[in-house]
């Protein structure tokens, strides 16, 4: 087994310190070229409790900082993630795969996050009034204690950042599980905040696997979980957690249907299309994972395919996670083969020189796919996509509405009418009109519908506000001598 000269272990992060008591461990590998580059350790539920109870012990003190106070923190971490850019992108590209570029963004995502975190002093700001002569009515957001996020592997660095700035600024104190496949980007976060004077205990990190994630779905001081990963994971994780009490918001997996009509503009959409469809190896839930073709579009499926074709693995694509991850999303190829779909573009078999032992699937059309076909109805998250072909708009969008899936759709045309009626009818949380990764920026919110998400609110921007903290409400009165009324 090939091993990285720079190898370290990676360690729970517990109180303001880096720890490893647990002896069992687990290999990490980067899937550039498959060679080890750490370990991590498989904590148990003892390991969880001495997080809980430190962010628990924190919590008091850093509820009751001012916002501006804690705010500031946050600034001087968003400044951090500036300084040290190219060091946490290497970070994200050695662990996760991606291309530097892909990686540069998603850490920028991050620091846009952190900036609508230090805006909430402008925000969140308590409502008072006179409801009668000399009594008074407020009402104050108050966070609600020891919360936790459990994070994925196909963004290391921006996902965890979706939860831990707002929870945080909102006075919460937080125990983070990240994807036991990219544990580095997490670790650097840590160092980070606490350089940045995030008060020891307010921000831990327990890695490990499923028996983590029980252990925090069950424990009596989390008030709230956060979760992003799997439909499958998702369902398990939101009836755990609210069995015993807990808010929970857990995103799941996506199909995006992306319609494509005959007046598309050609050139603007086959580019779209395929980026969509490839970015990030198609290791995102917003990536397009099926294009409906209404009508007359096999000219534009024809540029498709010769946009694809410029994609090279190892050079402008990166690597899947795992190799049974490329093992699974060649296997849907094959099946839809089988099943007598054309392949337009092969991504099987993928070798990249010099990084034999990376995980590579190929860009990858397939054509005449129809819906009861694996690839047309389930997750494959890999950069492959299936084209459905429809005989008009709405033969499309009852395609797009028979997914279980919800998270994203969108629409090619230039058409504003028939672009409307993809907007109003679509079944999907986020749409985009001639935009393929229709992904909303800060101030609105990340989520989608159906089976793409688990619970009330969505996991970024203003609606997180109602999700991390609660309501206290106060009625003061002072005036005995006031006038009086039902209300007094």
């Amino acid at each position: 087994m090939p091993v990285r000269k720079n190898i370290s272990e990676v360690k729970n992060y517990i109180n303001g310190r880096f720890e490893r008591k647990n002896q069992n461990s687990m290999d990490v590998f980067s899937p550039i070229d498959g060679f080890k580059i750490s370990t991590i350790p498989l904590s148990t539920r003892e390991d969880l409790d001495a997080a809980v109870l430190a962010a628990k012990n924190a919590f008091p003190s850093w509820s009751r900082m001012t916002f501006k106070e804690r705010v500031q923190i946050f600034f001087r971490y968003r400044n951090l993630l500036e300084q040290h850019m190219d060091e946490l992108t290497k970070l994200v590209q050695l662990e996760n795969g991606k291309l530097y570029g892909e990686a540069k963004a998603e850490v920028e995502k991050s620091m846009e996050l952190c900036e609508f975190a230090v805006s909430m002093p402008q925000i969140v700001v308590n409502e008072i009034q006179e409801v009668s002569k000399g009594v008074e009515c407020r009402t104050e957001r108050k966070p609600l204690g020891v919360v936790a996020s459990i994070t994925p592997f196909n963004f290391p660095n921006m996902v965890p950042h979706w939860t831990l700035p707002n929870a945080l600024v909102l006075g919460n104190t937080m125990v983070m599980k990240p994807s036991e496949l990219v544990p580095l980007s997490t670790v650097r976060m840590a160092e980070l905040l606490k350089e940045a004077g995030l008060p020891d205990g307010v921000f831990n990190i327990v890695n490990g696997g499923k028996d983590v994630v029980e252990a925090i779905c069950d424990h009596p001081d989390i008030k709230a979980v956060s979760f992003v990963g799997s439909t499958k994971v998702a369902k398990i994780v939101y009836k755990r957690a609210t069995s015993t009490l807990k808010r929970c918001v857990a995103l799941g997996g996506a199909k995006n249907h992306l319609l494509v009509l005959p007046d598309a503009n050609p050139k603007m959409t086959a580019s779209n299309v395929v980026a969509s469809m490839s970015g990030c190896a198609g290791q995102r839930c917003m990536a397009a994972s099926v294009m409906v073709g209404i009508d007359k579009v096999q000219h534009i499926i024809d540029l498709m395919v010769e946009a694809a074709k410029e994609i090279v693995p190892g050079d402008n694509l990166g690597s899947v996670i795992t190799a049974e991850s490329k093992e699974r999303i060649e296997s849907y190829i094959t099946e839809a083969e089988n099943d007598g779909a054309i392949i337009l573009l092969d991504g099987r078999n993928t070798s990249v020189n010099g990084k034999e032992g990376g995980y590579y699937v190929g860009p990858t059309i397939i054509d005449y796919v129809t819906i009861d076909m694996s690839v047309a109805r389930e997750e494959i998250f890999g950069p492959v996509i299936s084209i459905i072909r429809a005989k008009d708009l709405d033969e499309a969008i009852e395609i797009e509405n028979g997914s279980n899936y919800g998270n994203a759709a969108a629409v090619f045309t230039q058409s504003g009418g028939l672009a409307k009626q993809v907007m109003e009818r679509a079944s999907a949380g986020m749409i985009g009109v001639n935009i393929g990764v229709p992904v909303p920026r800060e101030p609105f919110s990340f989520g989608g519908w159906n089976e793409s998400k688990f619970g009330v609110g969505d996991i970024t921007g203003r609606s997180s506000i109602e999700f991390w903290t609660q309501n206290k409400k106060t009625t003061t009165k002072w005036n005995p001598e006031a006038q009086t009324n039902w209300m007094s």
